[in-house]
């Protein structure tokens, strides 16, 4: 199944403004991310790891079953930023690495959080 497809799927009877206003992401962006196209340009589109995130929580659906979905699985190029946490924003990567480093009270303290 397509992502486009099955975001379509998921998303039921409730409007696109709706939906895209639950991920935080624009109408137009999710009209788009479920015909598979960008309406500019024609082009396939292929949402970042961060954006099928946002849709993971507003659906409640499982973030690998999306990945798949989109093509990652199968992509090379993209492949990396799945192997690496925060791929995409190297402050984060950096903190990340560093929380073996920390002690067990702090790591629960941002649990929490």
């Amino acid at each position: 199944m397509s992502l486009g497809s099955l975001l379509k799927e998921l998303r039921v009877d409730e409007g696109l403004r709706d939906a895209a206003k639950r991920m935080e992401i624009t109408y137009s962006y999710l009209a788009m991310l479920e015909k598979g196209t960008d309406r500019r340009t024609g082009k396939p589109l292929m949402p970042t790891p961060e954006t099928l995130q946002q849709i993971t929580s507003a659906y409640k659906y499982d973030y690998m079953k999306l990945i798949e979905a989109a093509g990652y699985l199968h992509d090379q190029a993209y492949n990396s930023a799945l192997k690496e946490p925060f791929a995409h924003n190297p402050s984060l990567q950096q903190w990340y690495k560093s929380l073996p480093d920390c002690n067990e009270k702090d790591v629960e303290k941002l649990k929490t959080i």
